[in-house]
Parts: C-alpha cells; sequence; structure tokens
C-alpha cells in the first residue's frame, strides 16, 4: 500500500491527504484490498468494521496529525463501542463495550480511520500469536515458518506486510517490542503511566503493562505518542511530565551519552552469535556517533522479578477467566492450556502472595534505578542489548496447549529463556525501544533493544531518531509485502 503512494510510513500518507493528492477512502480501498490479498496466508487481521470506517470517513475525519491514514486495534484493550474483540480468546469472543476508552478517543482525534482489530494470545500471555479463537496461528510475512512475535503479533505481521502502515498494540513483558524485533519495525514501550488505560482499567498487571504501537519509522511513533499521552482522568498515577513531547525530541539528536553494553544475558548468559553480532554492531554504530560504550550489565535480582512477574500474569489472568466464568472452572473447549494453568497456578498462590509479587516489582525498580543513577554518580544513560535472545521463533514453538504455565514462562527453552530482556522494564516501569537494525544470515529481522532511566523517554527516543538517520532500516520488506 505504501509503495502505491510513494510513502515510506503514516507521516507521509498523512501529508498525501492534507495535501489532496489522496483521498482517505482511496487509502482504505488499498489497505483492504492488501488485507484481502494477505491475510489468508498471514492471519493476523479478524473483525474487519469496513462499514465503521467508511461512516467515519463519511462523517469527516478529525483534523489530526494523521487524518486519512489506515489504523487497525490490538484485539485486546482500546475499547471502543464500534470494534468488538475477541481479546484473544473463545471466552471472550465478539465482546461490545458500552463505551470508548480515552486512549481510542485520542486515536480517534489524530484522524486515522480505524477498520478492524489484529490477533493476540489468549490473555496476551505469549511471545506468539497463536490463539485457538483464530483458527490457526499468525505468520511473520518474512518467513511463514515463522512467528511474528507476541502478544502484540498480528499488529507486528499487519505492519511489515503494508498492510496499515502503522497499529495499536500494548507491552506487558515485551508485547510491543517483541514482535517489533521479530518484525523488522520500531517498537516503543513508554514510561509506565505515560499512557491512559481507563475508563475499563485502572493499570494493567500491577502498572507493569502499557499501551504502544507498532510503527515503520519513529517519527511514527513520537507524533503518535504526543498524541495519546498523558492520564486520563481518575488515573491511579502519572508519568513525570515531558519536556517538550516526543516529536520535538527527535528533531535533534541527543547530547552524548553513557552507553552500558550488555552482549549477553542480564543474569550473564550466552545468546545466539548472530544476535550478539548485532549487538556488538550497534555498539560500534553508537561510538561512532560519539556515544561513550562500556561493557556492563545491571546487578538487579532478575530471577525474583521474573518470579513475581510470573505470579501476577497469573492472576491477572484468572481473575479475567473466573469473572467470565463466575467461578467455574475453565474447561478446554472454553480456555487454551496455558491460560488454564495460569488458573491452576493463581489459585495455589497464598492470599499474600499477589502483594509480595508487586512489592518484589517495586524493589527491583529501585536496584535498576540504582544501576543507571549510583550512589557514586558513575551510572549510565543507556543499557544497550539485545530484544530477543534468538532470531524469531518457528510457529508453534510456544504453543499454548501445554498447561505447565510455570514451564511455559520459565522452564528450559521457555519464554524467559527467548525473551530474557523486556521485561525487565515492564517490571521497572522504564523506557525501552526495540530497533530493527540487523537482519539474520536466514533473511530475519533482530531487534536491538535500548533501554532508559524512568521518564527518560523523550532522551531515548531522539537518540532511537539517531540511529534510524545512521543506519536507516526503511527499504528492507519482507517477501509477503503489500506493494
Amino acid at each position: 500500500m505504501l509503495d502505491r503512494f510513494q510513502a515510506q510510513d503514516a507521516t507521509d500518507l498523512a501529508r498525501l491527504v492534507a495535501k489532496g493528492e489522496v483521498t482517505a477512502t482511496e487509502l482504505l480501498d488499498a489497505s483492504l484490498e492488501a488485507s484481502a490479498r494477505l491475510n489468508p496466508l498471514l492471519n493476523a487481521v479478524v473483525l474487519p468494521q469496513e462499514d465503521a470506517a467508511r461512516r467515519a470517513i463519511a462523517a469527516g475525519l478529525p483534523h489530526g496529525s494523521f487524518r486519512g491514514v489506515p489504523f487497525l486495534l490490538k484485539d485486546l484493550g482500546c475499547e471502543a463501542v464500534d470494534f468488538p474483540s475477541h481479546n484473544g480468546s473463545r471466552l471472550s469472543a465478539n465482546t461490545r463495550y458500552p463505551g470508548d476508552s480515552a486512549l481510542f478517543d485520542r486515536i480517534r482525534a489524530t484522524g486515522v480511520v480505524t477498520w478492524g482489530r489484529t490477533t493476540s494470545p489468549e490473555g496476551g500471555i505469549g511471545v506468539a500469536t497463536e490463539a485457538a479463537v483464530y483458527g490457526g496461528p499468525t505468520r511473520n510475512p518474512w518467513n511463514l515458518d515463522h512467528t511474528p512475535g507476541g502478544s502484540s503479533g498480528g499488529a507486528g505481521a499487519v505492519v511489515a506486510a503494508g498492510i496499515v502502515p502503522f497499529a495499536h498494540g500494548s507491552d506487558g513483558g515485551g508485547s510491543v517490542r517483541i514482535p517489533a524485533a521479530s518484525c523488522g519495525l520500531f517498537g516503543y514501550k513508554p514510561t509506565r503511566a505515560r499512557l491512559p488505560d481507563g475508563p475499563f482499567s485502572g493499570e494493567g498487571w500491577g502498572g507493569m503493562a502499557i499501551e504502544g504501537f507498532l510503527t515503520r519509522s519513529v517519527r511514527d511513533t513520537a507524533v503518535m505518542l504526543d498524541a495519546v499521552q498523558g492520564a486520563d482522568l481518575g488515573a491511579p498515577y502519572w508519568a513525570p511530565p515531558l519536556a517538550a513531547g516526543y516529536a520535538q525530541a527527535i528533531s535533534r539528536p541527543p547530547r552524548r551519552l553513557r552507553v552500558a553494553l550488555c552482549d549477553t544475558t542480564f543474569t550473564g548468559e550466552s545468546i545466539d552469535p548472530e544476535v550478539r553480532a548485532a549487538v556488538l554492531d550497534a555498539a560500534r554504530l553508537l561510538e561512532s556517533l560519539g556515544h561513550h560504550v562500556t561493557p556492563a550489565r545491571p546487578r538487579a535480582d532478575v530471577a525474583t522479578m521474573m518470579r513475581a512477574w510470573t505470579d501476577i500474569v497469573a492472576v491477572g489472568t484468572a481473575l479475567t477467566i473466573r469473572t467470565k466464568l463466575k467461578g467455574a472452572a475453565p474447561t478446554p473447549e472454553q480456555v487454551e492450556g496455558v491460560a488454564r494453568g495460569a488458573c491452576r497456578h493463581a489459585e495455589g498462590l497464598h492470599p499474600t502472595r499477589y502483594l509480595e509479587a508487586v512489592e518484589s516489582i517495586h524493589d527491583f525498580g529501585r536496584e535498576m534505578a540504582a544501576f543507571f543513577h549510583p550512589a557514586d554518580g558513575a551510572g549510565y544513560d543507556i543499557l544497550l542489548s539485545a530484544t530477543l535472545a534468538e532470531p524469531p521463533a518457528r510457529v508453534g514453538r510456544f504453543s499454548h496447549a501445554t498447561e505447565d504455565y510455570v514451564g511455559y514462562r520459565t522452564g528450559p527453552g521457555g519464554v524467559f529463556t527467548y525473551s530474557p530482556f523486556c521485561a525487565v522494564f515492564n517490571a521497572s516501569g522504564q523506557p525501552a525501544a526495540s530497533l530493527p537494525l540487523a537482519m539474520s544470515a536466514g533473511g530475519l529481522p533482530i531487534g536491538i533493544h535500548l533501554a532508559a532511566p524512568f521518564g527518560a523517554d523523550e532522551e531515548l527516543v531522539a537518540l532511537c531518531a539517531e540511529l534510524e538517520a545512521a543506519s536507516p532500516w526503511l527499504h528492507r520488506k519482507p517477501p509477503h509485502w503489500a506493494g
């Protein structure tokens, strides 16, 4: 779709609409045509609402930054009256909402033309998107045998394939950054509480989950975040205010930064050699730009944090399912194996464990803050690592069929082995991003992960923009591309 209109990203498409060179209806038609051609291969678009999109255009779109640009919502959260949701689950299939979320109100005000949703694993608890409610796995447009990641896997697939230029996602343990790394996109997790959760929720997973976007460019993320950032009325807590905003931040390079380089996991285990080489290449790129790179890794208690994260997610999953079933036990026809296992795990926890786990997460946040700002003042501005410990996994590796929820997450070869970096920053609340700076020899994207101190969103996004300019990625397109 982008190629057809000589555009690189959503910002380019919005400019064409503003100049009268293309209409919102023409862009919607092109997006729907691309979906009709590619979605049978990808299984990434669900619950299309073409009539709602055409009504929005006919009523007159808001004159926002992305007026007329096609857009899709993740099939989890971002509640909207016109957009029912399965929430990745047979149990929640065809859920309708009585009102619009604060986030959707702000997204709509940018002028985007929303026409459907994108696939998500059940409960958002996977690093692959293979929910039973969709009848099959969602596939990666770079290689259909591989996953586009999770939990915003459908969003990653549709943006990478060019069906839409950007899409909504959410991130409770890497769920924006993992698909970004898997699909060759930019994925950014803001500081905790930067974006609204209400009115349907106060927080997600003890404050670890936050909304976000999958984009082809840093500027699309920056402009969209400016449009939606800020707590909604009655929010339980707020992020530190921005100085000038994301878009202003990327208008110039950041100061020269102190970068900690970690070419292993944060607990010292080795990662895939190709991925490690990509991390070292990124370090050299940063040095060439004048940044100060030093090998280092945080000494925070990652193992205790992951146990706490695992328990909190289990309790959240059990709460959703118990509410839907009014306390009845879930059956295999209603709920997939991993989620059933999460329910059993949650029910076996001591009644005080949830608050103990939340306290562990808070302790971990302080440990990570001390790494960036130690008492001696010799800290770091950025932590550089891989996004994933290996290239994108094959479809089926992270199937939700197993009922061993804890083993699925933290056992040998499980989720945490594959993705040992992302959830760290959901726990600490710090801003973090995945940049598509490398490709594997087998033609799969490799994501590079950057994280900054709590509240330092503007400096982090400015660095991402500087790296994008120094090592552009927009020219890369997967074999399954809308054109």
